[in-house]
């Protein structure tokens, strides 16, 4: 081990999307910041379907431009909302009509191609960022927390960082190795998805939406079509492991997609791009967001479910969250991490969760799909769909479970 014990204001561990935002809001600031990720970028990741609330928060970070010029290079899609599939029902939820003020489009991107994207849009403004570097050990250190680091060619070194952020994703590095990790309160779920050319020919069909697509028989079992402008798109599975056979996952897949006769139908010339992949009971939860030296965000806290996209989405919002707090701390203020950070996140996490039960118990998919919903209420519902999850001006967040219990009766009678 190099005995060399390296400094820097704020280390981060991993360059996905919060990372990178935290990092060029820090640097902006004028800190020395160290971004320490365990891949090489680019690298597959899930989560390709933007919220627009996230459009703001990239700008707000100085990367929303880079995302827009590369995004026709790089195939992301123009999005603009949500399609919703149900035993031949079909409805919309169009973004650019809601009732929280902020951009209302965003885009459908590849998560190789706009991670590295906004990593390097990070360096570019001064963040230095060491691929293949892997934390093993954190410790508290006196004022600083203390990081034991593998590189790229298996050496250990140290650094101390005045204060780290974990925005490691699923890796979820510092809830393991200080315990932090707790059950989800969501049922285990699976999700078996790959990369297809689409080959769609339907002239009704949206690419400039997600489609959502509820199984012809299990309405907790549901179906992602995430449109690439390439030709190319994302096509996922997700229901409780009882629910799939012990088959490869591009078989289970492929025999799932034929389940559904509208699926079957508009992806009837598809072509799998690679291999598919899965994922596992991806729930998770945690002891505290925040300890004396750390704060935890996005997936690296707390992961709901993909159903509404909100993953990307909260994890920018923890770094758009964090990113002052922790300027403050470090310039030797007063900072309350749990009553300025853990809280107001959590508040918007709650509000997705609210809808993402209701989702599973159905109740949320009768509202979707009822054809009489009031302009309002619905502009309302399309705010928190398009990512608005903060706005406590929204009674379908602030109320969000007594006021989607309201609604359910009524549409439901």
């Amino acid at each position: 081990m190099n005995n060399q014990i390296q400094q820097a204001d704020v280390v981060i561990i991993g360059a996905g999307p919060s990372g990178a935002v935290a990092a060029s809001l820090l640097v902006n600031k004028g800190w020395r910041v160290v971004v320490l990720e365990q891949q090489v970028f680019p690298r597959f990741s899930i989560g390709e379907s933007l919220l627009p609330q996230c459009m703001h928060f990239l700008a707000e970070a100085n990367l929303a431009e880079n995302v827009k010029e590369q995004a026709d290079t790089l195939g992301f899609q123009f999005k603009n909302g949500a399609a919703f599939q149900r035993r031949g029902e079909h409805t919309a939820i169009d973004f650019t009509e809601k009732f929280t003020q902020g951009p209302g489009t965003t885009f459908q991107v590849k998560r190789a191609d706009f991670d590295k994207c906004l990593a390097d849009g990070a360096m570019e403004q001064g963040a230095e960022i060491r691929y293949q570097h892997s934390v093993i050990e954190y410790t508290d250190h006196g004022d600083d927390a203390l990081l034991t680091v593998v590189d790229e060619k298996n050496q250990r070194y140290q650094i101390k960082g005045r204060f780290v952020l974990d925005a490691s994703g699923f890796g979820r590095v510092l809830p393991r190795l200080l315990d932090l990790e707790t059950p989800s309160n969501f049922p285990v779920r699976w999700a078996y998805f790959s990369h297809f050319e689409d080959n769609i020919t339907d002239d009704k069909f949206d690419r400039e939406k997600i489609l959502i697509n509820v199984h012809p028989k299990h309405n907790d079992i549901w179906y992602w079509l995430i449109p690439f402008s390439d030709g190319t798109a994302s096509i996922g599975v997700v229901g409780k492991p009882s629910q799939f056979e012990d088959t490869a996952p591009l078989a289970c897949l492929n025999e799932f997609i034929e389940q559904d006769t509208y699926l079957s139908e508009l992806l009837a010339r598809r072509v799998a791009i690679g291999e598919a992949r899965t994922i596992k009971g991806y729930s998770a939860n945690v002891a505290s967001l925040h300890g004396e030296h750390f704060a935890l965000l996005g997936n690296a806290g707390e992961f709901l479910d993909p159903v509404f996209s909100s993953g990307v989405t909260i994890a920018l919002k923890s770094a758009s969250l964090v990113a002052p707090l922790v300027d403050d701390y470090l310039q030797g203020k007063q900072v309350d991490f749990q009553a300025q950070y853990s809280e107001p996140l959590q508040q918007g996490v709650n509000c997705f969760r609210t809808y993402v039960a209701a989702w599973y118990d159905t109740s949320f998919q009768d509202v979707i799909f009822y054809s009489e919903q009031n302009q309002q209420v619905r502009e309302m519902i399309s705010a928190i769909l398009a990512g608005y999850a903060w706005d406590l001006d929204n009674p379908f967040v602030k109320q969000s479970e007594r006021r989607l219990n309201t609604l359910v009766e009524l549409c439901r009678d």
